[in-house]
């Protein structure tokens, strides 16, 4: 797996390639926890384009993603979430608290 970091205006981009799955969700955790932490953003963007496959472990890859995201004041989102993983966020409730983004509000600066 691989995840790569993009930063401007103090919104951190996390762009996941490949799967999310049991294997794979323990190093996305670590690498994401680091740099959101490091970074300090005011908005974290989670980036699907690339994922094809997510299990249960994606699923608590997000959440706690949104909880880091959270104690340090920083909002999570997720854009370019294929069909059958936004059927999965739907069911488990993810987007009550985890908003997927379109692409205009993605490049609004934050004030």
């Amino acid at each position: 797996m691989r995840i790569n970091f993009d930063e401007q205006e103090k919104i951190l981009t996390l762009k996941i390639e490949e799967e999310i799955d049991h294997h794979m969700a323990g190093n996305l955790r670590r690498e994401a926890d680091y740099e959101i932490q490091r970074r300090n953003p005011k908005r974290v963007i989670l980036d699907f384009n690339n994922v094809v496959f997510m299990d249960s472990a994606g699923i608590g890859m997000v959440i706690g993603r949104y909880k880091i995201a959270s104690m340090i004041g920083a909002k999570l989102e997720m854009r370019n979430v294929k069909e059958n993983i936004k059927k999965i966020f739907e069911m488990t409730g993810v987007l009550k608290i985890i908003p997927i983004i379109e692409e205009e509000k993605e490049n609004e600066k934050i004030v």
